[in-house]
């Protein structure tokens, strides 16, 4: 059997190099109890026929990949464990995952990677998860994860998530859908009228940093101050942490651009890579917090009723089968460090609770690689009641990457406090 890459997989291969990963990673925190090694890839080895993606290797010409399973396919190859002599505190485990993070898997076999990081101070163990994008996007890793690596939930468990509701666009004769069009290609296409403080030389050093925030709160106060989602949310927690970065470093503070990944794929979507975007200014010049995330829920309100990102897709789509040189451009140009700063995403997890071998899940921060022009990203995925953020960044553009983690979740405890001021203000003084 073989599977050929789609065009977007190639292209994610293409940009790897001797100084870009084209993994993602997940840095997936499990309290006290975790399994060792040798029971996780036990328990693997029975769940991996739910997910045979993960038993393909790369093969084929260069010019025409395709995915064909591992004959020689060996969990030992692939789960592994790295046990320190001393627990490892916060600033440890950030530094073991970037050592892992940078290392590129072996394209002679399955293209994902799992090492234990322990023991934790405090308990527990990390567990990090590579996986190639070219494999998986966002969405599709959180599939697998429940394939084979959570513990099945309760029968009475819903873990349905929503139809992504992919747009059917109007015919592109229609005059109104012209002009939308030319507006959504200069929107996305054109270059921003700042340069970015990200578009820099990218070498091969490499920091993270995490933030974790409380779900609830980040929704409740969404839905108060300005009626928004909680992605919505994520941008203005981010666009906080950028202005107060960018105070710190007594830098230019004005509007700023971001690629905001928008998923395409339906339920049991087989596809790896399914997903396109739109592009947000991000409002940094605003000192208040609530004024921010009124104006990134407004401009991502208009993006989602035009259908921005699905019809950004079928566009490309179109360009690609029409005139390949075009296509090829417009790649280049998506790639700019002058169309967009910072690629910022977040990811549905699991809803509830979860375990792997009966140790609970206390995180899942999301690592995805920087790319050329482009010195830092943002990632951010659900777990319960938690949003977990993960940040990855250049050194030598941004050398106090922790201080963009602590503002993630200072602006989110604004943004509550705020909510509930406003909460307040509504039921007015007891009589």
């Amino acid at each position: 059997m073989e599977v050929p890459l789609t065009a977007e997989d190639r292209a994610i291969l293409a940009l790897e190099g001797p100084g870009l990963v084209g993994h993602t990673c997940k840095l997936i925190r499990l309290a006290a109890g975790a399994p060792g090694p040798e029971a996780l890839r036990e328990a693997l080895s029975r769940r991996l026929p739910a997910a045979p993606e993960m038993t393909w290797r790369l093969a084929g010409p260069a010019d025409a990949p395709v995915w064909r399973p591992d004959e020689r396919f060996d969990l030992g190859r692939h789960v592994g464990a790295i046990m320190a002599a001393e627990p490892l505190d916060a600033a440890a485990l950030r530094a073991a995952v970037t050592r892992l993070f940078v290392q590129p898997l072996d394209r002679g076999r399955p293209l994902w990677r799992m090492d234990l990081l322990g023991p934790l101070v405090g308990g527990g163990v990390a567990l990090v998860w590579r996986v190639h994008h070219a494999l998986a996007d966002g969405t599709t890793a959180m599939r697998l994860a429940r394939d084979v690596l959570w513990d099945p939930p309760p029968a009475s468990a819903d873990g349905a998530h929503a139809d992504a509701g992919v747009h059917a666009s109007p015919p592109i004769d229609d005059p109104r859908q012209r002009s939308h069009l030319a507006g959504l290609l200069a929107r996305e296409f054109l270059p921003a009228a700042h340069r970015s403080p990200f578009d820099a030389r990218v070498g091969r050093d490499r920091e993270v940093a995490l933030a974790a925030v409380s779900l609830p709160d980040l929704h409740h106060a969404a839905q108060v101050l300005a009626g928004a989602t909680v992605n919505d949310a994520v941008l203005a927690l981010v666009a906080g942490a950028l202005r107060r970065w960018l105070e710190h470093r007594h830098g230019p503070v004005r509007t700023l651009r971001v690629k905001v990944p928008v998923s395409l794929h339906h339920d049991d979507d087989p596809a790896g890579n399914r997903d396109s975007w739109f592009r947000v200014d991000l409002p940094l010049h605003e000192p208040d917090p609530v004024a921010r995330l009124t104006a990134i829920r407004a401009e991502t309100a208009l993006r989602k009723a035009r259908h921005d990102a699905q019809e950004l897709d079928e566009v490309l789509d179109r360009l690609a089968r029409v005139s390949p040189r075009l296509a090829s451009w417009s790649e280049r140009v998506q790639r700019s460090g002058r169309t967009f700063a910072v690629n910022v995403s977040a990811i549905r997890g699991p809803d509830r609770e979860v375990t792997v071998l009966g140790a609970r899940v206390e995180a899942i921060h999301p690592l995805v690689e920087v790319a050329p022009h482009h010195a830092l990203r943002v990632a951010a995925v659900s777990v319960a009641d938690r949003l977990c953020v993960g940040i990855v960044a250049v050194p030598a553009v941004v050398d106090d990457v922790g201080l963009l983690a602590s503002s993630v979740e200072r602006e989110a405890a604004d943004l509550a406090v705020a909510a509930d001021l406003a909460v307040a203000a509504d039921r007015g003084p007891r009589p």
